[in-house]
């Protein structure tokens, strides 16, 4: 039985699961602000619309390299969010 507006979602209640990574660990591959943005917007959109989805999960991964006397250090987040079924948007792309 899926839950009413007045009741909270449990894990018990999970059936579709969406990964979303914000970032990258990827020094090769440019990542740019739009690219971020757009990560962002999927991810609001996934905790907003209907039907909404919940945080579940997250795992940070952190790249350092070293490119000559330079050290870069990259991180990316990637978000586990629980829906009560699929979304029929995540399809639209």
């Amino acid at each position: 039985m899926l839950p009413n507006n007045s009741e909270k979602i449990t894990i018990a209640d999970i059936r579709y699961i969406k990964k979303i990574t914000i970032g990258s660990i990827n020094p090769s591959a440019p990542f740019t602000d739009e690219m971020r943005e757009d990560q962002l917007v999927l991810l609001n959109k996934c905790l907003s619309q209907h039907p909404k989805g919940m945080i579940i999960g997250k795992d940070i991964s952190i790249g350092s390299f070293k490119l000559g006397e330079h050290e870069l250090n990259m991180q990316s987040t990637t978000y586990h969010i629980g829906f009560t079924r699929k979304p029929y948007w995540l399809d639209e792309k």
